[in-house]
């Protein structure tokens, strides 16, 4: 299975000398028994390249499941205090990782000194395996895709605009008001110009927003709305100190705008590595008490 792997990942036999330590001959007779082994090709083998069958992809990918298993069993039975090893590919939304996560990898670090961290923040939806991330913070809706997630956190959605705005375009009272409104979009919003709310005794409503400006960054949005541009939609971990302070003012506070989960995403609950399972495990101890929620609290107290 360490052959097969290598072969798929340095493209060709020859390139997987090196990663195992074999003969040529001694490469291809390995592949040679595990397809005869299996009944299947796992390659399609040519003059100039190699290629994996569809078996050959799913083997693939259950090979290197088991091999890491096998990496992560050997390491936890080796240590007595339970350390872990390797390398972390963790991926994260850029205002998040920014302003909530980036604080928390210094502690990770130092509680697991023999793990390395690589953190990428996007917005974008990345594909975990394609792209090689053991964990990926996601801020959503959770579809069925196959993967595995735990929720850390919410965020609940706030509709906000400066008071200079409003004292010049008027405070929109319900919904429907927002269609007559400068508003600026967060244009990875799931469901586009149209915003949605909630109320308990009207039901459901939907309104399609005016923007003004698009933009890909929730950053970018509040900073606009704090140049008196428009109505934004945004997660109160962005916008939270600003309407305490009275930077900003929450709108329709009686119709729900919606509430998100922050998961830890990953590819499979089968044999998890023990660097996941800690770093998941380390997040929902360090969000469970999410510090712009703690902010709210402590100001509907005084008032």
């Amino acid at each position: 299975m360490k052959t097969f792997v290598a072969v798929v990942e340095a493209g060709s036999f020859v390139g997987a000398l090196d990663m195992v330590a074999l003969s040529k001959p001694a490469i291809s007779r390995h592949i040679a028994d595990l397809e005869q082994r299996l009944g299947v090709r796992l390659l399609q083998r040519t003059t100039r390249r190699l290629s994996l069958t569809d078996e050959g992809q799913l083997y693939y990918q259950r090979c290197k499941e088991v091999l890491q298993a096998v990496t992560d069993a050997e390491v936890e039975a080796a240590s007595a205090t339970g350390q872990v090893r390797g390398r972390l590919r963790v991926g994260a939304p850029q205002t998040f990782g920014t302003l909530y996560l980036a604080a928390l990898w210094g502690r990770f670090a130092a509680e697991n000194p023999a793990v390395t961290l690589d953190i990428v923040l996007s917005d974008s939806i990345v594909d975990l395996v394609e792209e090689g991330f053991d964990l990926v913070v996601r801020i959503a809706h959770m579809a069925d895709s196959g993967l595995v997630s735990r929720v850390l956190a919410q965020t609940r959605m706030m509709v906000c605009a400066s008071p200079h705005y409003l004292a010049q375009r008027g405070t929109p009272l319900r919904p429907a008001d927002l269609a007559q409104h400068d508003v600026v979009a967060y244009s990875n919003w799931s469901s586009g110009d149209v915003w949605r709310f909630e109320h308990t005794h009207e039901g459901e409503t939907t309104v399609r927003t005016r923007p003004r400006i698009r933009a890909n960054s929730g950053d970018t949005c509040r900073a606009a709305a704090l140049a008196h541009q428009g109505i934004i939609l945004q997660p109160d971990f962005l916008v939270q100190q600003d309407v305490l302070r009275g930077d900003l003012v929450e709108l329709l506070p009686a119709f729900n705008a919606g509430v998100l989960s922050i998961h830890a995403v990953y590819p499979t609950r089968k044999q998890l590595p023990l660097k996941v399972r800690r770093l998941v495990d380390f997040l929902v101890q360090a969000l469970r008490d999410p510090p712009w929620c703690v902010g709210a609290q402590k100001a509907g107290t005084k008032s």
